[in-house]
């Protein structure tokens, strides 16, 4: 695990910057995503790190969430994440070890098993302790992608300078 090397966090969305329910109000989907996750992928860009999203559905919550953030890029529907990662890296001028990768199901393990840094979430199933490097201590939703993002900046000496326009 090589935190200094990452330049692109990639996460799935539902069970990692959701709580994996998914709610429907006629044929509008509904999701809930933890607003602490999401300032804590806007400080990874302003670290200079790129953020996406790599998702086996297509939501318009995602789209939605992914335009509210700036993400770097989103790829959705994408059943088959393997191909997808590699169509990924190519297009964003990527090496797997250059990624950070969370995901929380057995359909993420091809990519989880690329990257250069693993994560699954506290709920994932126990399966996915075998290809992540490590479990966050908060579910998927709850706040999970800010804790990751905040040990990679502290990895990379860079949240102390981030701090400083709240802190000082």
């Amino acid at each position: 695990m090589n935190w200094d090397a990452i330049k692109a966090i990639v996460l799935d969305i539902d069970g990692i910057l959701t709580d994996g329910k998914i709610g429907y109000c006629g044929s509008t989907e509904v999701k809930f995503f933890h607003v602490r996750d999401g300032h804590g992928l806007k400080l990874a860009m302003r670290a200079g790190i790129k953020v996406g999203i790599l998702s086996g559905r297509s939501s318009e919550a995602n789209r939605t969430r992914a335009a509210e953030l700036g993400l770097d890029f989103l790829y959705e529907g994408k059943k088959d994440k393997r191909e997808a990662f590699r169509i990924l890296l190519e297009e964003q001028n990527l090496k797997a070890e250059e990624c950070l990768y969370m995901g929380d199901d057995v359909v993420d393990i091809p990519v989880l098993v690329q990257s250069g840094v693993a994560v699954t979430v506290a709920d994932a199933p126990e399966i996915m302790d075998k290809y992540a490097d490590f479990r966050t201590a908060l579910p998927g939703g709850g706040g999970a992608v800010r804790e990751v993002v905040e040990r990679l900046l502290k990895e990379q000496n860079k949240w102390n300078g981030l701090m400083e326009r709240y802190i000082s």
